[in-house]
């Protein structure tokens, strides 16, 4: 499956099949979030959060990819990222864009 960010493949003629999402909500548990509190007041980076953004970027990817796999899509074009808290300490990842076959 061909993932891109842009409108087009170049050389490719494409077939618009509809839009595909995925999505995931993720929390880290109680000892990474009193730790990235800490790390609020001294500065620094949080690693934990960058974990849990990463994981739930691939899980919602595929399934995303899992959904135009249905449709039986060469290719997700135009994608896009949407984050937001749901909760402290919870984030939903979106990913979504234009499934596509080749003509």
């Amino acid at each position: 499956m061909i993932l891109v960010n842009t409108d087009f493949i170049t050389g490719k003629e494409i077939e618009t099949l509809g839009i595909v999402k995925g999505s995931t909500i993720r929390a880290k548990h109680l000892g990474q979030d009193i730790m990235a509190g800490l790390k609020t007041i001294v500065g620094g980076e949080l690693t934990g959060y960058g974990e849990m953004i990463d994981e739930a970027r691939a899980i919602a990817t595929k399934r995303m990819v899992d959904e135009a796999t249905d449709l039986h899509a060469d290719a997700v074009i135009n994608i896009r990222y949407a984050t937001s808290n749901v909760a402290q300490g919870a984030a939903e990842i979106l990913v979504y864009g234009t499934a596509v076959k080749f003509v």
